[in-house]
């Protein structure tokens, strides 16, 4: 039986699982006959290949892409995952989502399946995780988006010829989602039993339900939680404890006092039962409200920000939370506004206090990519590498355009600041002195902000 013609190459990977759904026997028992020869994990001594060259290759050098991909698609369908801290998300969680990609492209390179030591290791981040309150099928989740990216690729650089080399791999990949799924399973369970009781357990389900964006009725059943009309759905940046900073002081210790604190605080001042994924720097809480989104006022906004005030006093840590309101099937989108609510407050400078879409809609639109948005951008380039004077330009802008305060927040001389404005006015040509710059200079440096977000320069 003759191979399928070539394809172009944007249909290889169609046409290549076309070709294994048609493969003729003789293929698929040569494959099973060099599983059979070979060794404990079915792969003979070299490593699967695509096109003449060993995947695991392949897989290394596309890692500058794969792993952005992997986090692009982990974001977009793990809602949970972007409700964390940005700071942990481009640190550790990318971090971990390169180790496991390098882990099975070791696992094609050698054909030897996970050890016992990296199991381990697998379900001491999956205690983690847990710890945090991120739900189990996330975490496993993860793994699997990035099993199928990697898939993705293989598929794309392989012909009809290489179909053994295919079905070797995937054999290879099979077995290493079996032994990670269990280990993360594993750590995961243990942690939880030590931490939660049923009862928590429960209103974690119910929580992973609402930020996947299902029906959350039935777990809120099991949970024995009547759902609100309305959830106010707050997205903390959690500051350090002054403890945390004394080197006397055990840093870890003050970190989880400080979270003890706000979670019991959260408990206390509810009507009902609030339900939240928090970590020492930040997470998400979704607070029960009776009034529905419709109907929300004034007095509900002035209630919350009470409520942000008393527990920054109780735990004792500046807090920056951004707010969004959303019925319970709809907490998932507003989770994802509430982060981005956040993140521009912050990006602007903003200081610690409960912060609406109301409160940033130009930076929130300024965040939103266009050829506006570029081109304010552009108006501070000539800053670029001068972190001094954007510094000051944020700093006079969060001060309220006051160069005392702007110099009080930089612990220098006004003068400084003076100096510092006329040398970017000079540079840029936007002077904060003139009254008609000042809103071109806000627009900018949101603008700025956001596009350094988006390409990944952050500080």
């Amino acid at each position: 039986m003759a191979a399928p013609r070539a394809d172009a190459p944007g249909q290889r990977s169609q046409t290549f699982a076309r070709w294994i759904v048609i493969a003729p026997k003789a293929a698929l028992g040569a494959s099973a006959a060099g599983a059979a020869g070979a060794g404990a994990n079915g792969v003979g001594a070299d490593p699967p290949r695509c096109g003449g060259s060993p995947l695991h290759r392949r897989l290394l050098a596309d890692l500058p892409s794969l792993v952005p991909a992997v986090m692009t698609r982990l974001l977009d369908q793990l809602p949970v995952y972007a409700a964390l801290p940005p700071e942990q998300v481009r640190g550790e969680i990318t971090r971990a989502t390169e180790q496991a990609i390098r882990h099975f492209v070791e696992v094609l390179r050698t054909g030897d399946l996970p050890d016992r030591t990296l199991l381990e290791a697998i379900s001491e981040s999956a205690a983690q995780r847990a710890d945090e309150g991120v739900p189990l099928e996330a975490v496993v989740g993860a793994y699997h988006l990035g099993a199928e990216e990697c898939t993705t690729r293989i598929l794309a650089a392989a012909a009809p010829g290489d179909l053994p080399d295919v079905l070797r791999a995937q054999h290879l990949l099979l077995g290493y989602l079996r032994l990670v799924s269990c280990a993360v399973a594993t750590g995961y369970v243990r942690e939880r039993q030590a931490a939660l009781g049923e009862e928590q357990v429960a209103r974690q389900a119910l929580l992973s339900r609402l930020l996947a964006g299902g029906d959350p009725w039935a777990a809120a059943d099991r949970a024995g939680i009547a759902l609100p009309p309305c959830y106010l759905v707050l997205s903390l940046a959690i500051g350090a404890h002054p403890d945390e900073l004394r080197p006397e002081v055990n840093r870890s210790v003050a970190a989880h006092r400080k979270v003890r604190r706000l979670r019991h605080e959260l408990e206390r001042q509810s009507r009902g039962v609030p339900l939240a994924a928090l970590s020492e720097e930040g997470g998400l809480a979704l607070l029960p409200h009776e009034t529905p989104v419709a109907e929300l006022g004034a007095a509900d906004w002035a209630r919350l920000s009470q409520l942000v005030e008393q527990l920054t006093r109780i735990c004792g840590a500046p807090l920056v939370v951004a707010v969004a309101a959303a019925a319970p099937g709809e907490v998932a989108g507003a989770a994802r506004l509430a982060g981005e609510i956040r993140q521009v407050a912050q990006g602007a400078g903003c200081g610690p206090g409960l912060y609406r879409l109301d409160d940033v809609l130009l930076e929130y639109q300024l965040s939103r990519p266009s050829p506006a948005r570029d081109g304010l951008a552009a108006l501070l380039a000539p800053l670029v590498g001068r972190p001094e004077l954007l510094g000051t330009l944020r700093a006079f802008h969060a001060a309220g355009f006051d160069r005392r305060r702007a110099a009080g927040q930089l612990n220098v001389h006004p003068n400084t600041v003076d100096y510092r404005l006329r040398k970017a006015a000079a540079l840029t040509g936007l002077d904060p002195g003139r009254t008609g710059d000042l809103p071109v200079l806000r627009a900018a440096l949101a603008a700025h902000d956001a596009a350094d977000r988006e390409h990944g320069r952050f500080g």
